[in-house]
């Protein structure tokens, strides 16, 4: 029987960007093995993607948008050799949506895919000035061009059924069989810890009292650890930058006694998955988590991790944690439970395969 194929419309090379990684990435080998034969079509290459986040470089960005019009031009003609068509977020980075409606006149069996509020504005700092090019009000017509949805929590969900009528929820998971709990070692202090891209260290800036009370409070018996793209240029004591990189994404997450998740609540928070607070809990790290969006399902406060609210809560919830090694423990193993059984890539595989099945067989 000759393999159903997927062709994946993306911007990143794959194993570059954590969305299309723990979207979709993970689960590539899984289809493969269940039928499904599958081509990547990426726009932004390694070499490129520097320029294309930096700011300024005009002229290299412009190569880049010109390039990715004939990328996708020649992804039109292959699209009758193909079953599906998976969209990750958009098809093209600008802000018109001629390739969805062109696939759409195609007959392509069309999957919209997405993880944060992307009809609201948020453009990286490398290319505010030219933000007036993006058009985030286009989702609505893409979603009202696919024949299915898959979004990762209920809040997109929402929005989405507003323009679909074939949403399903599916959860930015984790390979469980990666992000094993790791060896404690010895420490003299108890470890602070958040991961994210620098676009999100707006959030932790944000909780920057919070973390300069606990030092006071606790001196040198607690540190703190980011890791990210870019370093947390603050005045923290005890504050350790770590660059992020795939390669030892999960091995630098073990240092952390305690994975935080500040966020502020609006409608663009509210959108995201939880992915941060996911990676914590599936390595037995108790986290702590502001309770915004997907993060009030995720933890229920107490029994697998804390919520905190508000500056008192957050100094509560941490000092509960520094000062007992039983409740970390506790929590830990509790929010690792918690993954495998709702988030991880084991818990969801089945049900992935089966919407790609039933979306192939209408």
């Amino acid at each position: 029987m000759a393999k159903r194929k997927i062709l994946f419309l993306v911007a990143h090379r794959p194993g570059r960007s954590p969305g299309q990684r723990f979207r979709f990435e993970q689960y590539l080998d899984y289809l493969q093995a269940n039928g499904y034969d599958y081509k990547i079509s990426y726009l932004i290459s390694e070499k490129e993607d520097s320029a294309f986040y930096a700011p300024g470089k005009f002229l290299a960005k412009a190569r880049i948008v010109c390039k990715s019009f004939w990328q996708r031009w020649r992804d039109l003609k292959k699209v009758p050799g193909f079953d599906l068509v998976f969209i990750y977020r958009e098809a093209h980075m600008l802000g018109f949506t001629w390739f969805e409606k062109r696939l759409r006149k195609m007959g392509a069996r069309l999957i919209l895919d997405f993880d944060d509020s992307i009809w609201l504005n948020d453009t990286s700092d490398g290319n505010r000035q030219l933000a007036w090019l993006k058009r985030p009000s286009k989702t609505a017509e893409i979603l009202a061009l696919c024949d299915m949805a898959l979004v990762g929590n209920e809040f997109l969900a929402s929005y989405a059924r507003k323009f679909n009528r074939m949403v399903n929820v599916v959860p930015t998971t984790i390979d469980t069989s990666r992000y094993l709990p790791g060896k404690k070692l010895e420490s003299s202090s108890v470890c602070i810890g958040w991961t994210g891209s620098s676009t999100t260290l707006k959030h932790l800036r944000e909780a920057l009292p919070v973390f300069m009370e606990i030092r006071r409070k606790y001196g040198t018996k607690v540190s703190f650890r980011v890791i990210s793209n870019k370093p947390l240029e603050v005045d923290l004591p005890g504050l350790k930058n770590v660059i992020w990189r795939k390669e030892t994404e999960v091995s630098d997450l073990y240092p952390l006694d305690i994975g935080i998740m500040p966020l502020p609540d609006d409608e663009w928070a509210r959108g995201k998955c939880g992915f941060k607070g996911l990676q914590y809990m599936a390595l037995e790290i108790p986290t702590i988590m502001s309770p915004v969006g997907v993060n009030t399902e995720i933890i229920t406060d107490g029994e697998n991790g804390f919520l905190a609210k508000d500056h008192q809560q957050w100094i509560d919830k941490l000092s509960l944690l520094i000062e007992s090694p039983e409740l970390r423990q506790k929590l830990g193993k509790a929010g690792r439970q918690t993954v495998m059984e709702r988030y991880s890539f084991e818990s969801q595989k089945d049900r992935y395969l089966q919407l790609f099945n039933s979306l192939c067989e209408r």
